[in-house]
């Protein structure tokens, strides 16, 4: 259904009732196809159908309850308005509790059917994006499958990584907290020579300093206190696979000089021994710091970021590929749905613009645990998202200790987001309502990092 267009399949044996209402819906933009009995109404109809169905209750062949019954077993996401007369009212009622989207008592006022129309147009177009998400998502295969989104920055991503995944060049992977630095490591791993080997994650973050030596090259039985047994380290472990060291910027400084001799001579010695274990590795190394201050600072050997930066790929923050955030919200809600036994649930058009109006400072992750507490919410759909999401300008400013020009600047970009969610990205209609020529607003738009596209 494009945007714009109510399709509407019309059910009434009333010849009168049913040519008025369908006058009256096609002057107010409607595509309409009328029918007068329910079985020929339902022949045309199938779970491709991209509009709602307004019924009578009381018609010969097939009644508005039976018709209800069957067309929801074609697809139970079909909008249905009942028009029923005054003694089919518990009728109805009863219909709804089955699941049809409203009813309209006869006689009924034109624009009172024609705003329920609109809605019910709304939520089934709706319906319709999610289920060819769905579709493409199930389509995806390869890379595309791992790391997902239709974004510039992520296609480009994944040609990078394809680019030198069959190589054995040391990979430094840069992102902020949550962006999927790992999944892009397992890809590197997946979609490269060494795919048959293993994949040996180590967050250094994690791991003590007192122990971080023998974590990754191994100790010998008697080697300390409490070392009762040999034990082999990650790089060992990894021979002739992968080795992935997560955040290496937290990796304390005397064991850099340790890591940056383990690659040079390809080899390790553990802790209590003097024997040397060669090693076959490929290292792929990821951080949301700035190696490169923390080499001016002195808290990051410059000679090993060389050593490990020989590829660098940038995973970009969310807020840079608004339209995957929908995508992927979609892909989270599913898989939410499968692993906690719920059903389904779809976004609201409404709540679309919260979507991609908020600045995800968690990244993907935060986007993943949105998705998780949307499925689980016992919340009405219409209130859900405002609950489980925070405010995008919770506390995005503080006018006591800001300058008038911030907070004019602030206040811009606030009326700009505000009118684009409000008018779903016409550009037309926000020149009306700020009353700014195109030229003006399509420079503000571009100070303030404003596109259309993410409000449609």
């Amino acid at each position: 259904m494009t945007e714009g267009e109510n399709r509407v399949y019309l059910v009434d044996d009333d010849v009168e009732m049913r040519t008025a209402t369908a006058q009256w819906l096609e002057l107010s933009g409607c595509d309409v196809q009328s029918f007068a009995d329910a079985p020929t109404a339902l022949a045309e109809l199938s779970s491709t159908f991209s509009g709602v169905v307004v019924s009578d209750i009381r018609m010969p062949k097939m009644d508005g309850m039976t018709f209800l019954t069957r067309l929801y077993a074609l697809d139970s996401d079909i909008p249905v308005i009942l028009l029923t007369a005054h003694g089919d009212v518990q009728m109805a009622v009863d219909a709804m509790q089955k699941g049809a989207y409203d009813f309209i008592e006869k006689p009924f006022d034109p624009e009172y059917l024609l705003d329920i129309v609109r809605r019910a147009c709304e939520k089934r177009r709706l319906v319709m994006e999610n289920h060819e998400l769905r579709r493409r998502l199930a389509g995806v295969c390869g890379i595309e499958q791992r790391l997902i989104g239709n974004s510039p920055e992520i296609c480009r991503l994944r040609e990078e990584i394809l680019d030198v995944a069959d190589t054995d060049a040391p990979v430094l992977i840069q992102g902020e907290t949550g962006t999927g630095k790992e999944v892009v490591a397992r890809c590197l791993h997946a979609f490269g020579a060494r795919r048959e080997g293993k994949y040996v994650p180590v967050n250094c973050g994690a791991v003590p300093e007192n122990i971080f030596e023998s974590e990754l090259f191994g100790h010998e039985r008697g080697a300390f206190t409490g070392a009762d047994r040999q034990r082999i380290g990650r790089f060992e472990y990894a021979q002739g696979g992968v080795l992935f060291l997560d955040e290496i910027g937290t990796m304390p400084l005397p064991l850099q000089v340790k890591v940056l001799r383990a690659l040079q001579e390809r080899e390790v010695i553990r802790v209590g021994s003097n024997e040397a274990k060669p090693v076959d590795i490929r290292l792929i190394s990821a951080t949301s710091k700035d190696l490169l201050t923390e080499c001016s600072t002195g808290t990051f050997r410059e000679d090993l970021y060389y050593r490990i930066n020989v590829v660098e790929l940038r995973v970009p923050p969310l807020r840079e590929r608004g339209e995957d955030i929908l995508l992927l919200f979609n892909y989270f809600v599913s898989l939410a749905a499968v692993a906690y036994n719920r059903p389904e649930v779809s976004l609201p058009s409404a709540d679309i613009g919260l979507m991609m109006n908020h600045d995800w400072p968690g990244n993907v992750r935060e986007l993943k645990n949105i998705a998780e507490r949307y499925v689980l919410s016992s919340i009405p759909i219409g209130q859900r998202l405002t609950t489980v999401l925070r405010s995008p300008h919770q506390g995005a400013i503080n006018s006591e200790n800001t300058s008038l020009q911030e907070l004019m600047r602030y206040h811009e970009r606030l009326l700009l987001e505000q009118a684009l969610i409000r008018h779903c990205g016409d550009v037309q209609a926000v020149m009306t309502e700020l009353d700014l020529p195109r030229r003006t607003l399509n420079e503000k738009m571009s100070r303030h990092h404003l596109d259309r596209k993410n409000y449609l």
